[in-house]
């Protein structure tokens, strides 16, 4: 037994028919979560309590509208109240986007596979996909791939098979609305292996389609989420950068005059310490790595020394071949763009 997980905002019709067809080849629990939808809806859920109540399921009501993040949390609270024996739940879509045979696909591979995350990916290739969703689900594919360095072919699927510990785990994650599916994504990342089901891809129409996704508002949501861990990585570097001059000073202050090249001395200990730093918050903040601290301290001590030779001979040619242009500023161009570079290579081999 796999629960059925269907948050509903202002339903339609095609949420009574779903429910139907899955009560009907036994499929379930199914547990409805009312996101605040209101009054004129009373009848569709009500139906929806009689159809889901058979096969054991419920419809929980939020009394506003929280979220569909919110209401995947309700509903893994409650599963993991009242069912527990269950190794994991499926979500999906109250739209008519997810047909009974994916959504039967996916408990399959959840059943074979009880660790791993599943998703139910779509083909984004096809002329009748609506503008928003082929743009929104290719951008973030890519910005995804770059940060948390997972390909997921479709970001914003809402048909997924959770195991039942990430279930718990996702209770204290952030993220309220559209925005919280993407987060569950990067928590997986290194906890969670991915699985991708094929699925069938569903609208009534490129124009009637309707989506309570707002590609403006949900659209940045998901991007600051991407864009948060992308800076603590800005941070770690940017700290580092400070470390290292105000212990250049310090060193500096303490050893002149002690040594001829109390300079280079003071250069090399403030470089090694604001290191050591810099792989600290980038192994346990940046990427949480799960790697082999003495295998991930080498690589990363060697990427340094690769990016700090890197650097001295691109700047070097770049300003032989371009004299014209201040040496300020082709360093800058050059260790910004190192800059980009390391970031995937720390995530993809390194952590």
């Amino acid at each position: 037994m796999i629960p059925i997980i269907i948050p509903a905002y202002e339903p339609d019709s095609n949420l009574p028919l779903l429910l139907h067809i899955l009560a009907e080849n036994h499929i379930g629990p199914v547990i409805v979560v009312d996101d605040g939808s209101g009054d004129q809806y009373l009848a569709i859920f009500e139906k929806a309590r009689s159809l889901v109540a058979g096969n054991g399921g419920t419809v929980l009501v939020h009394e506003v509208n929280k979220g569909k993040g919110r209401a995947l949390k309700t509903a893994f609270q409650y599963i993991l109240e009242n069912y527990q024996n269950v190794i994991g739940a499926v979500t999906a879509d109250s739209d008519g986007q997810h047909t009974v045979d994916c959504i039967r696909k996916v408990m399959e591979t959840l059943q074979a596979k009880p660790q791993e995350l599943i998703l139910g990916v779509r083909d984004f290739s096809g002329d009748d996909i609506p503008w928003k969703s082929r743009f929104g689900n290719n951008l973030t594919e890519k910005v995804f791939a770059y940060v948390a360095g997972v390909h997921v072919s479709d970001t914003q699927t809402g048909l997924r098979g959770i195991p039942r510990e990430f279930m718990r785990d996702l209770l204290d994650v952030a993220g309220e609305r559209f925005e919280f599916e993407t987060q569950m994504l990067l928590e997986s990342v290194n906890r969670y292996p991915i699985s991708e089901v094929e699925i069938e891809t569903i609208y009534d129409s490129v124009e009637e389609h309707q989506t309570h996704f707002d590609p403006v508002a949900d659209s940045i949501k998901i991007y600051r989420i991407l864009g948060k861990k992308f800076l603590k990585y800005i941070f770690a570097s940017f700290s580092s950068s400070i470390l290292d001059l105000a212990l250049f000073s310090v060193f500096c202050f303490f050893l002149e005059g002690r040594y001829v090249s109390y300079v280079a001395v003071a250069t090399a200990l403030a470089r090694i310490v604001s290191a050591v730093y810099n792989y600290t918050i980038n192994y346990r903040v940046v990427f949480k790595s799960k790697e082999n601290v003495g295998k991930a301290s080498t690589k990363y001590f060697l990427l340094a020394l690769v990016q700090m030779g890197l650097s001295a001979v691109l700047v070097s040619g770049a300003v032989m071949l371009l004299p014209f242009v201040p040496k300020v500023v082709v360093k800058g161009i050059v260790d910004t763009f190192l800059f980009f570079v390391s970031y995937h290579i720390q995530r993809r081999f390194v952590f």
